[in-house]
């Protein structure tokens, strides 16, 4: 059996042979974002109001090719930004890509997630995605991390899921089977694993969930191999998710991909049913959803939180009315009544409502409270709660 020295040093190696993401490099900002990565939208998002200040740190933990950390630094633009990856080779592409497309305010350290000790103070927010599945021991990781939460900070993480990926795990097994003895020899795992994929009739499960889910990013030989023939991988379901979690230490605050866990679209059709939900934990409802649908859960994404973490009550009309609206600021194709929200979903805001987001765009000058505004905008209450519902507009305490 291998120690955690051993596997580490076979991640090491995979990453250094295949950077990953390969996400090419730029000579501009990268196009759109992920909300997840903008402090203002995920500081909104875990507790209902705005940050009260943008100059923060940020620790991308396992940022590979800074693909994250590019958007981190262009996203955030008053914030300091730290990545830390095991792969040198990854980190000089990294290096490369923040330097080619101006996200200058940015340091990058050789370390494991292990040593994170090592970095001078606290980070505000945390991003760490796609990492800690691959570390030997991921409840020492996720504990390194969280000690260098600051108070009130967050952190990010993404893990996988073990029953979305079922096939995935049977094709890993089958390519290592192949190869024998030439087991850690990365390009001979990827030659491996096509051959099987050409072999296998289109009718097979596994060649089927390939071509539904996963094909066009594998046409990339770091996709396909981080995908099937990495050395380390631990895949979670919620019973062992939770472990994980209560070993941080830390507040879970919510999955940030909400709609994938919600009961009522699966069982709508017997409200009987819902109605026997209702007695279930947190937890018990997450497990009952995944076993239901386990084909949506690919994966695991969620905040963390480091108490204190105040989060605002919007419930009172007094309370909202006194309160500064601005608009969110993952919108694409702003200004215009038809646009993508912070999830790239498509919406379209009626002329009342675009007039009091265009009111919330210049607020972060003028100061004007939702009660102000709503006497020069024909909007309801309940209308305004509605974008604050989509988060379309983030608020102050008046």
């Amino acid at each position: 059996m291998e120690t955690a020295h051993e596997t580490s040093a076979a991640v090491q190696r995979l990453y250094d042979t295949y950077p990953f993401p390969p996400e090419p490099l730029l000579d501009e900002p990268p196009p759109g974002y992920n909300w997840r990565w903008n402090w203002l939208a995920a500081y909104n998002f875990c507790t209902g109001q705005k940050p009260q200040r943008q100059n923060i740190r940020i620790l991308d933990a396992g940022c590979g090719t800074g693909v994250g950390t590019e958007y981190l630094v262009h996203l955030n633009p008053q914030a300091s930004v730290v990545g830390i990856d095991l792969s040198a080779g990854a980190l000089s592409v990294a290096k490369e890509r923040c330097q080619r497309s101006g996200a200058n305010r940015v340091e990058f350290h050789h370390l494991s997630l292990y040593d994170a000790e090592q970095l001078e103070g606290e980070f505000d927010l945390i991003n760490c995605v796609g990492v800690l599945h691959h570390l030997p021991d991921p409840i020492r990781g996720i504990q390194s991390l969280a000690a260098k939460l600051a108070p009130g900070g967050l952190i990010h993480i993404f893990v996988y899921a073990e029953l979305g990926r079922w096939e995935i795990q049977l094709m890993q097994k089958a390519i290592a089977l192949l190869q024998g003895n030439q087991r850690g020899d990365y390009t001979d795992g990827v030659q491996v694993g096509r051959q099987i994929f050409s072999a296998l009739p289109e009718s097979n499960r596994i060649v089927k969930r390939e071509k539904e889910r996963w094909s066009l990013e594998n046409q990339r030989d770091a996709n396909f191999a981080d995908m099937y023939v990495h050395p380390q991988e631990i895949d979670y379901n919620i019973e062992t998710l939770f472990e994980l979690i209560d070993a941080s230490g830390l507040e879970f605050i919510g999955f940030s991909n909400p709609r994938t866990w919600e009961l009522e679209p699966l069982l709508r059709k017997k409200p009987e049913l819902i109605k026997r939900a209702e007695g279930l934990s947190d937890r018990e409802r997450y497990r009952l959803i995944e076993l239901l649908n386990p084909e949506a859960v690919t994966h695991y994404e969620f905040f963390l939180g480091r108490s204190p973490l105040a989060k605002a009550n919007w419930s009172s009309d007094d309370t909202l009315l006194s309160a500064i609206p601005e608009r969110n600021p993952c919108m694409d194709g702003w200004p215009s009544k038809c646009l993508f929200n912070y999830d790239y979903e498509i919406i379209k805001l009626s002329e009342e409502e675009f007039q009091f987001l265009q009111a919330c765009e210049a607020n972060s000058g003028e100061q004007r409270t939702v009660g102000e505004i709503l006497d020069s905008v024909k909007l309801e209450l309940k209308q305004v709660r509605s974008l604050l519902k989509q988060q379309l507009i983030v608020l102050n305490p008046g």
